[in-house]
C-alpha cells in the first residue's frame, strides 16, 4: 500500500500540527517527496560547505501559495529522517518572496519555524522572541544561501510570531481542502 505522506492529517494528539521529513539535519542535498513515486527523490545538492541546520520538510494536508504543501523547518537539536512524523508548535515564520516557477512574477513561500512538541530540551521555546537575533539572522542568510545558485531571486521580506504561523497553517489547511474535498 502507497501511502501520500502530503495527505497525512493536519493534527494530531493535543492538537499539533505534523510535520512530514525531507531532509534531515546535516543534509548536503534537498530531498523531495513525490507523491506519484511515493518516495523521496533528490531535488538538488547545496552549495559547497552548507547543510541543513535542522530538519526540514513540509506540513501535510496544506497547501500554501506556491502550490506545495507548507514548509517547515523543526528547530531542535535532534536529526530524524526523511519520511518521520513530527508533532509539532509553532514559533514563527520567515516570510519570503520569491520569482514564480512559471508565468514570471513573485510568488509567496514563506517557511515556518516550528519545534516538536516532544523536544523536552526545547519546552521553554513558546515564539519566535525566544531565539536571539543572531539565530533568527543566520536562519534567514541559510534560505538565502540555499538558493545561492538557483534562478529564484529570494527576497526575505522579515519574521513574524507564532500567531501569525499558526493563522498561516489553518489558512493553508482550508486551501488544501477547497483542493482536495473528502
Amino acid at each position: 500500500m502507497n501511502t501520500d505522506l502530503t495527505r497525512v492529517p493536519l493534527r494530531g494528539k493535543g492538537g499539533a500540527f505534523h510535520v512530514v521529513v525531507e531532509s534531515p539535519q546535516g543534509s548536503s542535498v534537498k530531498l523531495k517527496y513525490e507523491p506519484e513515486l511515493g518516495a523521496f527523490t533528490v531535488s538538488k545538492p547545496l552549495v559547497h560547505g552548507l547543510i541543513y541546520p535542522f530538519d526540514w520538510g513540509f506540513v501535510p494536508s496544506t497547501l500554501a501559495p506556491d502550490g506545495d504543501p507548507l514548509d517547515a523547518l523543526v528547530y531542535w537539536d535532534q536529526s530524524t529522517y526523511p519520511g518521520v512524523v513530527l508533532p509539532c508548535r509553532a514559533l514563527g515564520v520567515l516570510k519570503v518572496d520569491e520569482k514564480k516557477k512559471r508565468g514570471g512574477g513573485r510568488q509567496r513561500n514563506d517557511r515556518l519555524l516550528v519545534v516538536p512538541t516532544i523536544a523536552a530540551r526545547a519546552e521553554n521555546l513558546g515564539d519566535l522572541k525566544d531565539l536571539s537575533s543572531r539565530e533568527r539572522a543566520e536562519l534567514a542568510h541559510f534560505f538565502t544561501a540555499a538558493v545561492a545558485f538557483a534562478d529564484k531571486d529570494v527576497r526575505i521580506l522579515g519574521w513574524e510570531g507564532s500567531a501569525v504561523a499558526e493563522r498561516m497553517v489553518e489558512e493553508a489547511a482550508a486551501e488544501f481542502e477547497k483542493k482536495n474535498p473528502r
